[in-house]
C-alpha cells in the first residue's frame, strides 16, 4: 500500500541500483581488434617509413634496425597513449572490448601499466604459453595483462 500511495503522491519509487557486471573479453573479440590495429596503426606506420622515410624497400632492407626503430618509436607512443588516455584502440572500440585495471574495473589504467603492457605483450605472444593462459583462466587473463595489472572487459 505504500508504493501505492507514494505514487499518488507524486513521489517517483527509488530504483534499485544493480552493481555493474564485467565480463571479459573474448579471446576471439581480442584475437580480432588486434589485428585491426595492425592494419590501422601498424600499416600505414610502415608505408610511410618503408617508402616516405627510407625512400624504398632495399633502403629499408639495408637499414633494418633504423627502419624497425623508425616504425616501433611511433607505433609505442600511439598505441600507449590510446590505451591511456581513452582506454581503447580502433580495433578494441570496433569489437566493443575496454581497458581498463584489474582490480577496478572502472578506472583506466595508468601511463605505467600501459607501458608495462605493451613491453610484455610480444614476450607473452612469442612465448605462446603468456597467449594459453587465457585459455584456462575464468577471467581470460594474458600474460601480459597479468604482468600489468590490466584487464580487457566487454564494453556492452
Amino acid at each position: 500500500m505504500a508504493r501505492w500511495r507514494n505514487i499518488k503522491q507524486g513521489k517517483k519509487p527509488k530504483e534499485k541500483k544493480l552493481a555493474p557486471s564485467f565480463t571479459p573479453a573474448p579471446i576471439t573479440d581480442r584475437l580480432k581488434a588486434f589485428l585491426t590495429d595492425t592494419f590501422m596503426i601498424t600499416m600505414p606506420i610502415i608505408y610511410i617509413v618503408i617508402y616516405l622515410i627510407m625512400g624504398s624497400r632495399e633502403a629499408f632492407r639495408d637499414h633494418m634496425a633504423q627502419g624497425w626503430l623508425y616504425i616501433l618509436i611511433p607505433h609505442f607512443l600511439i598505441v600507449v597513449l590510446l590505451w591511456w588516455k581513452k582506454g581503447e584502440t580502433p580495433g578494441m572500440r570496433a569489437y566493443e572490448i575496454k581497458i581498463t585495471k584489474y582490480n577496478d574495473p572502472n578506472t583506466p589504467i595508468a601511463l605505467w601499466q600501459a607501458i608495462v603492457r605493451y613491453i610484455m605483450m610480444p614476450i607473452s605472444i612469442l612465448s605462446i604459453i603468456g597467449i594459453l593462459i587465457a585459455l584456462f583462466r575464468k577471467d581470460r587473463q594474458t600474460l601480459h595483462d597479468l604482468a600489468s595489472w590490466s584487464m580487457l572487459i566487454h564494453n556492452a
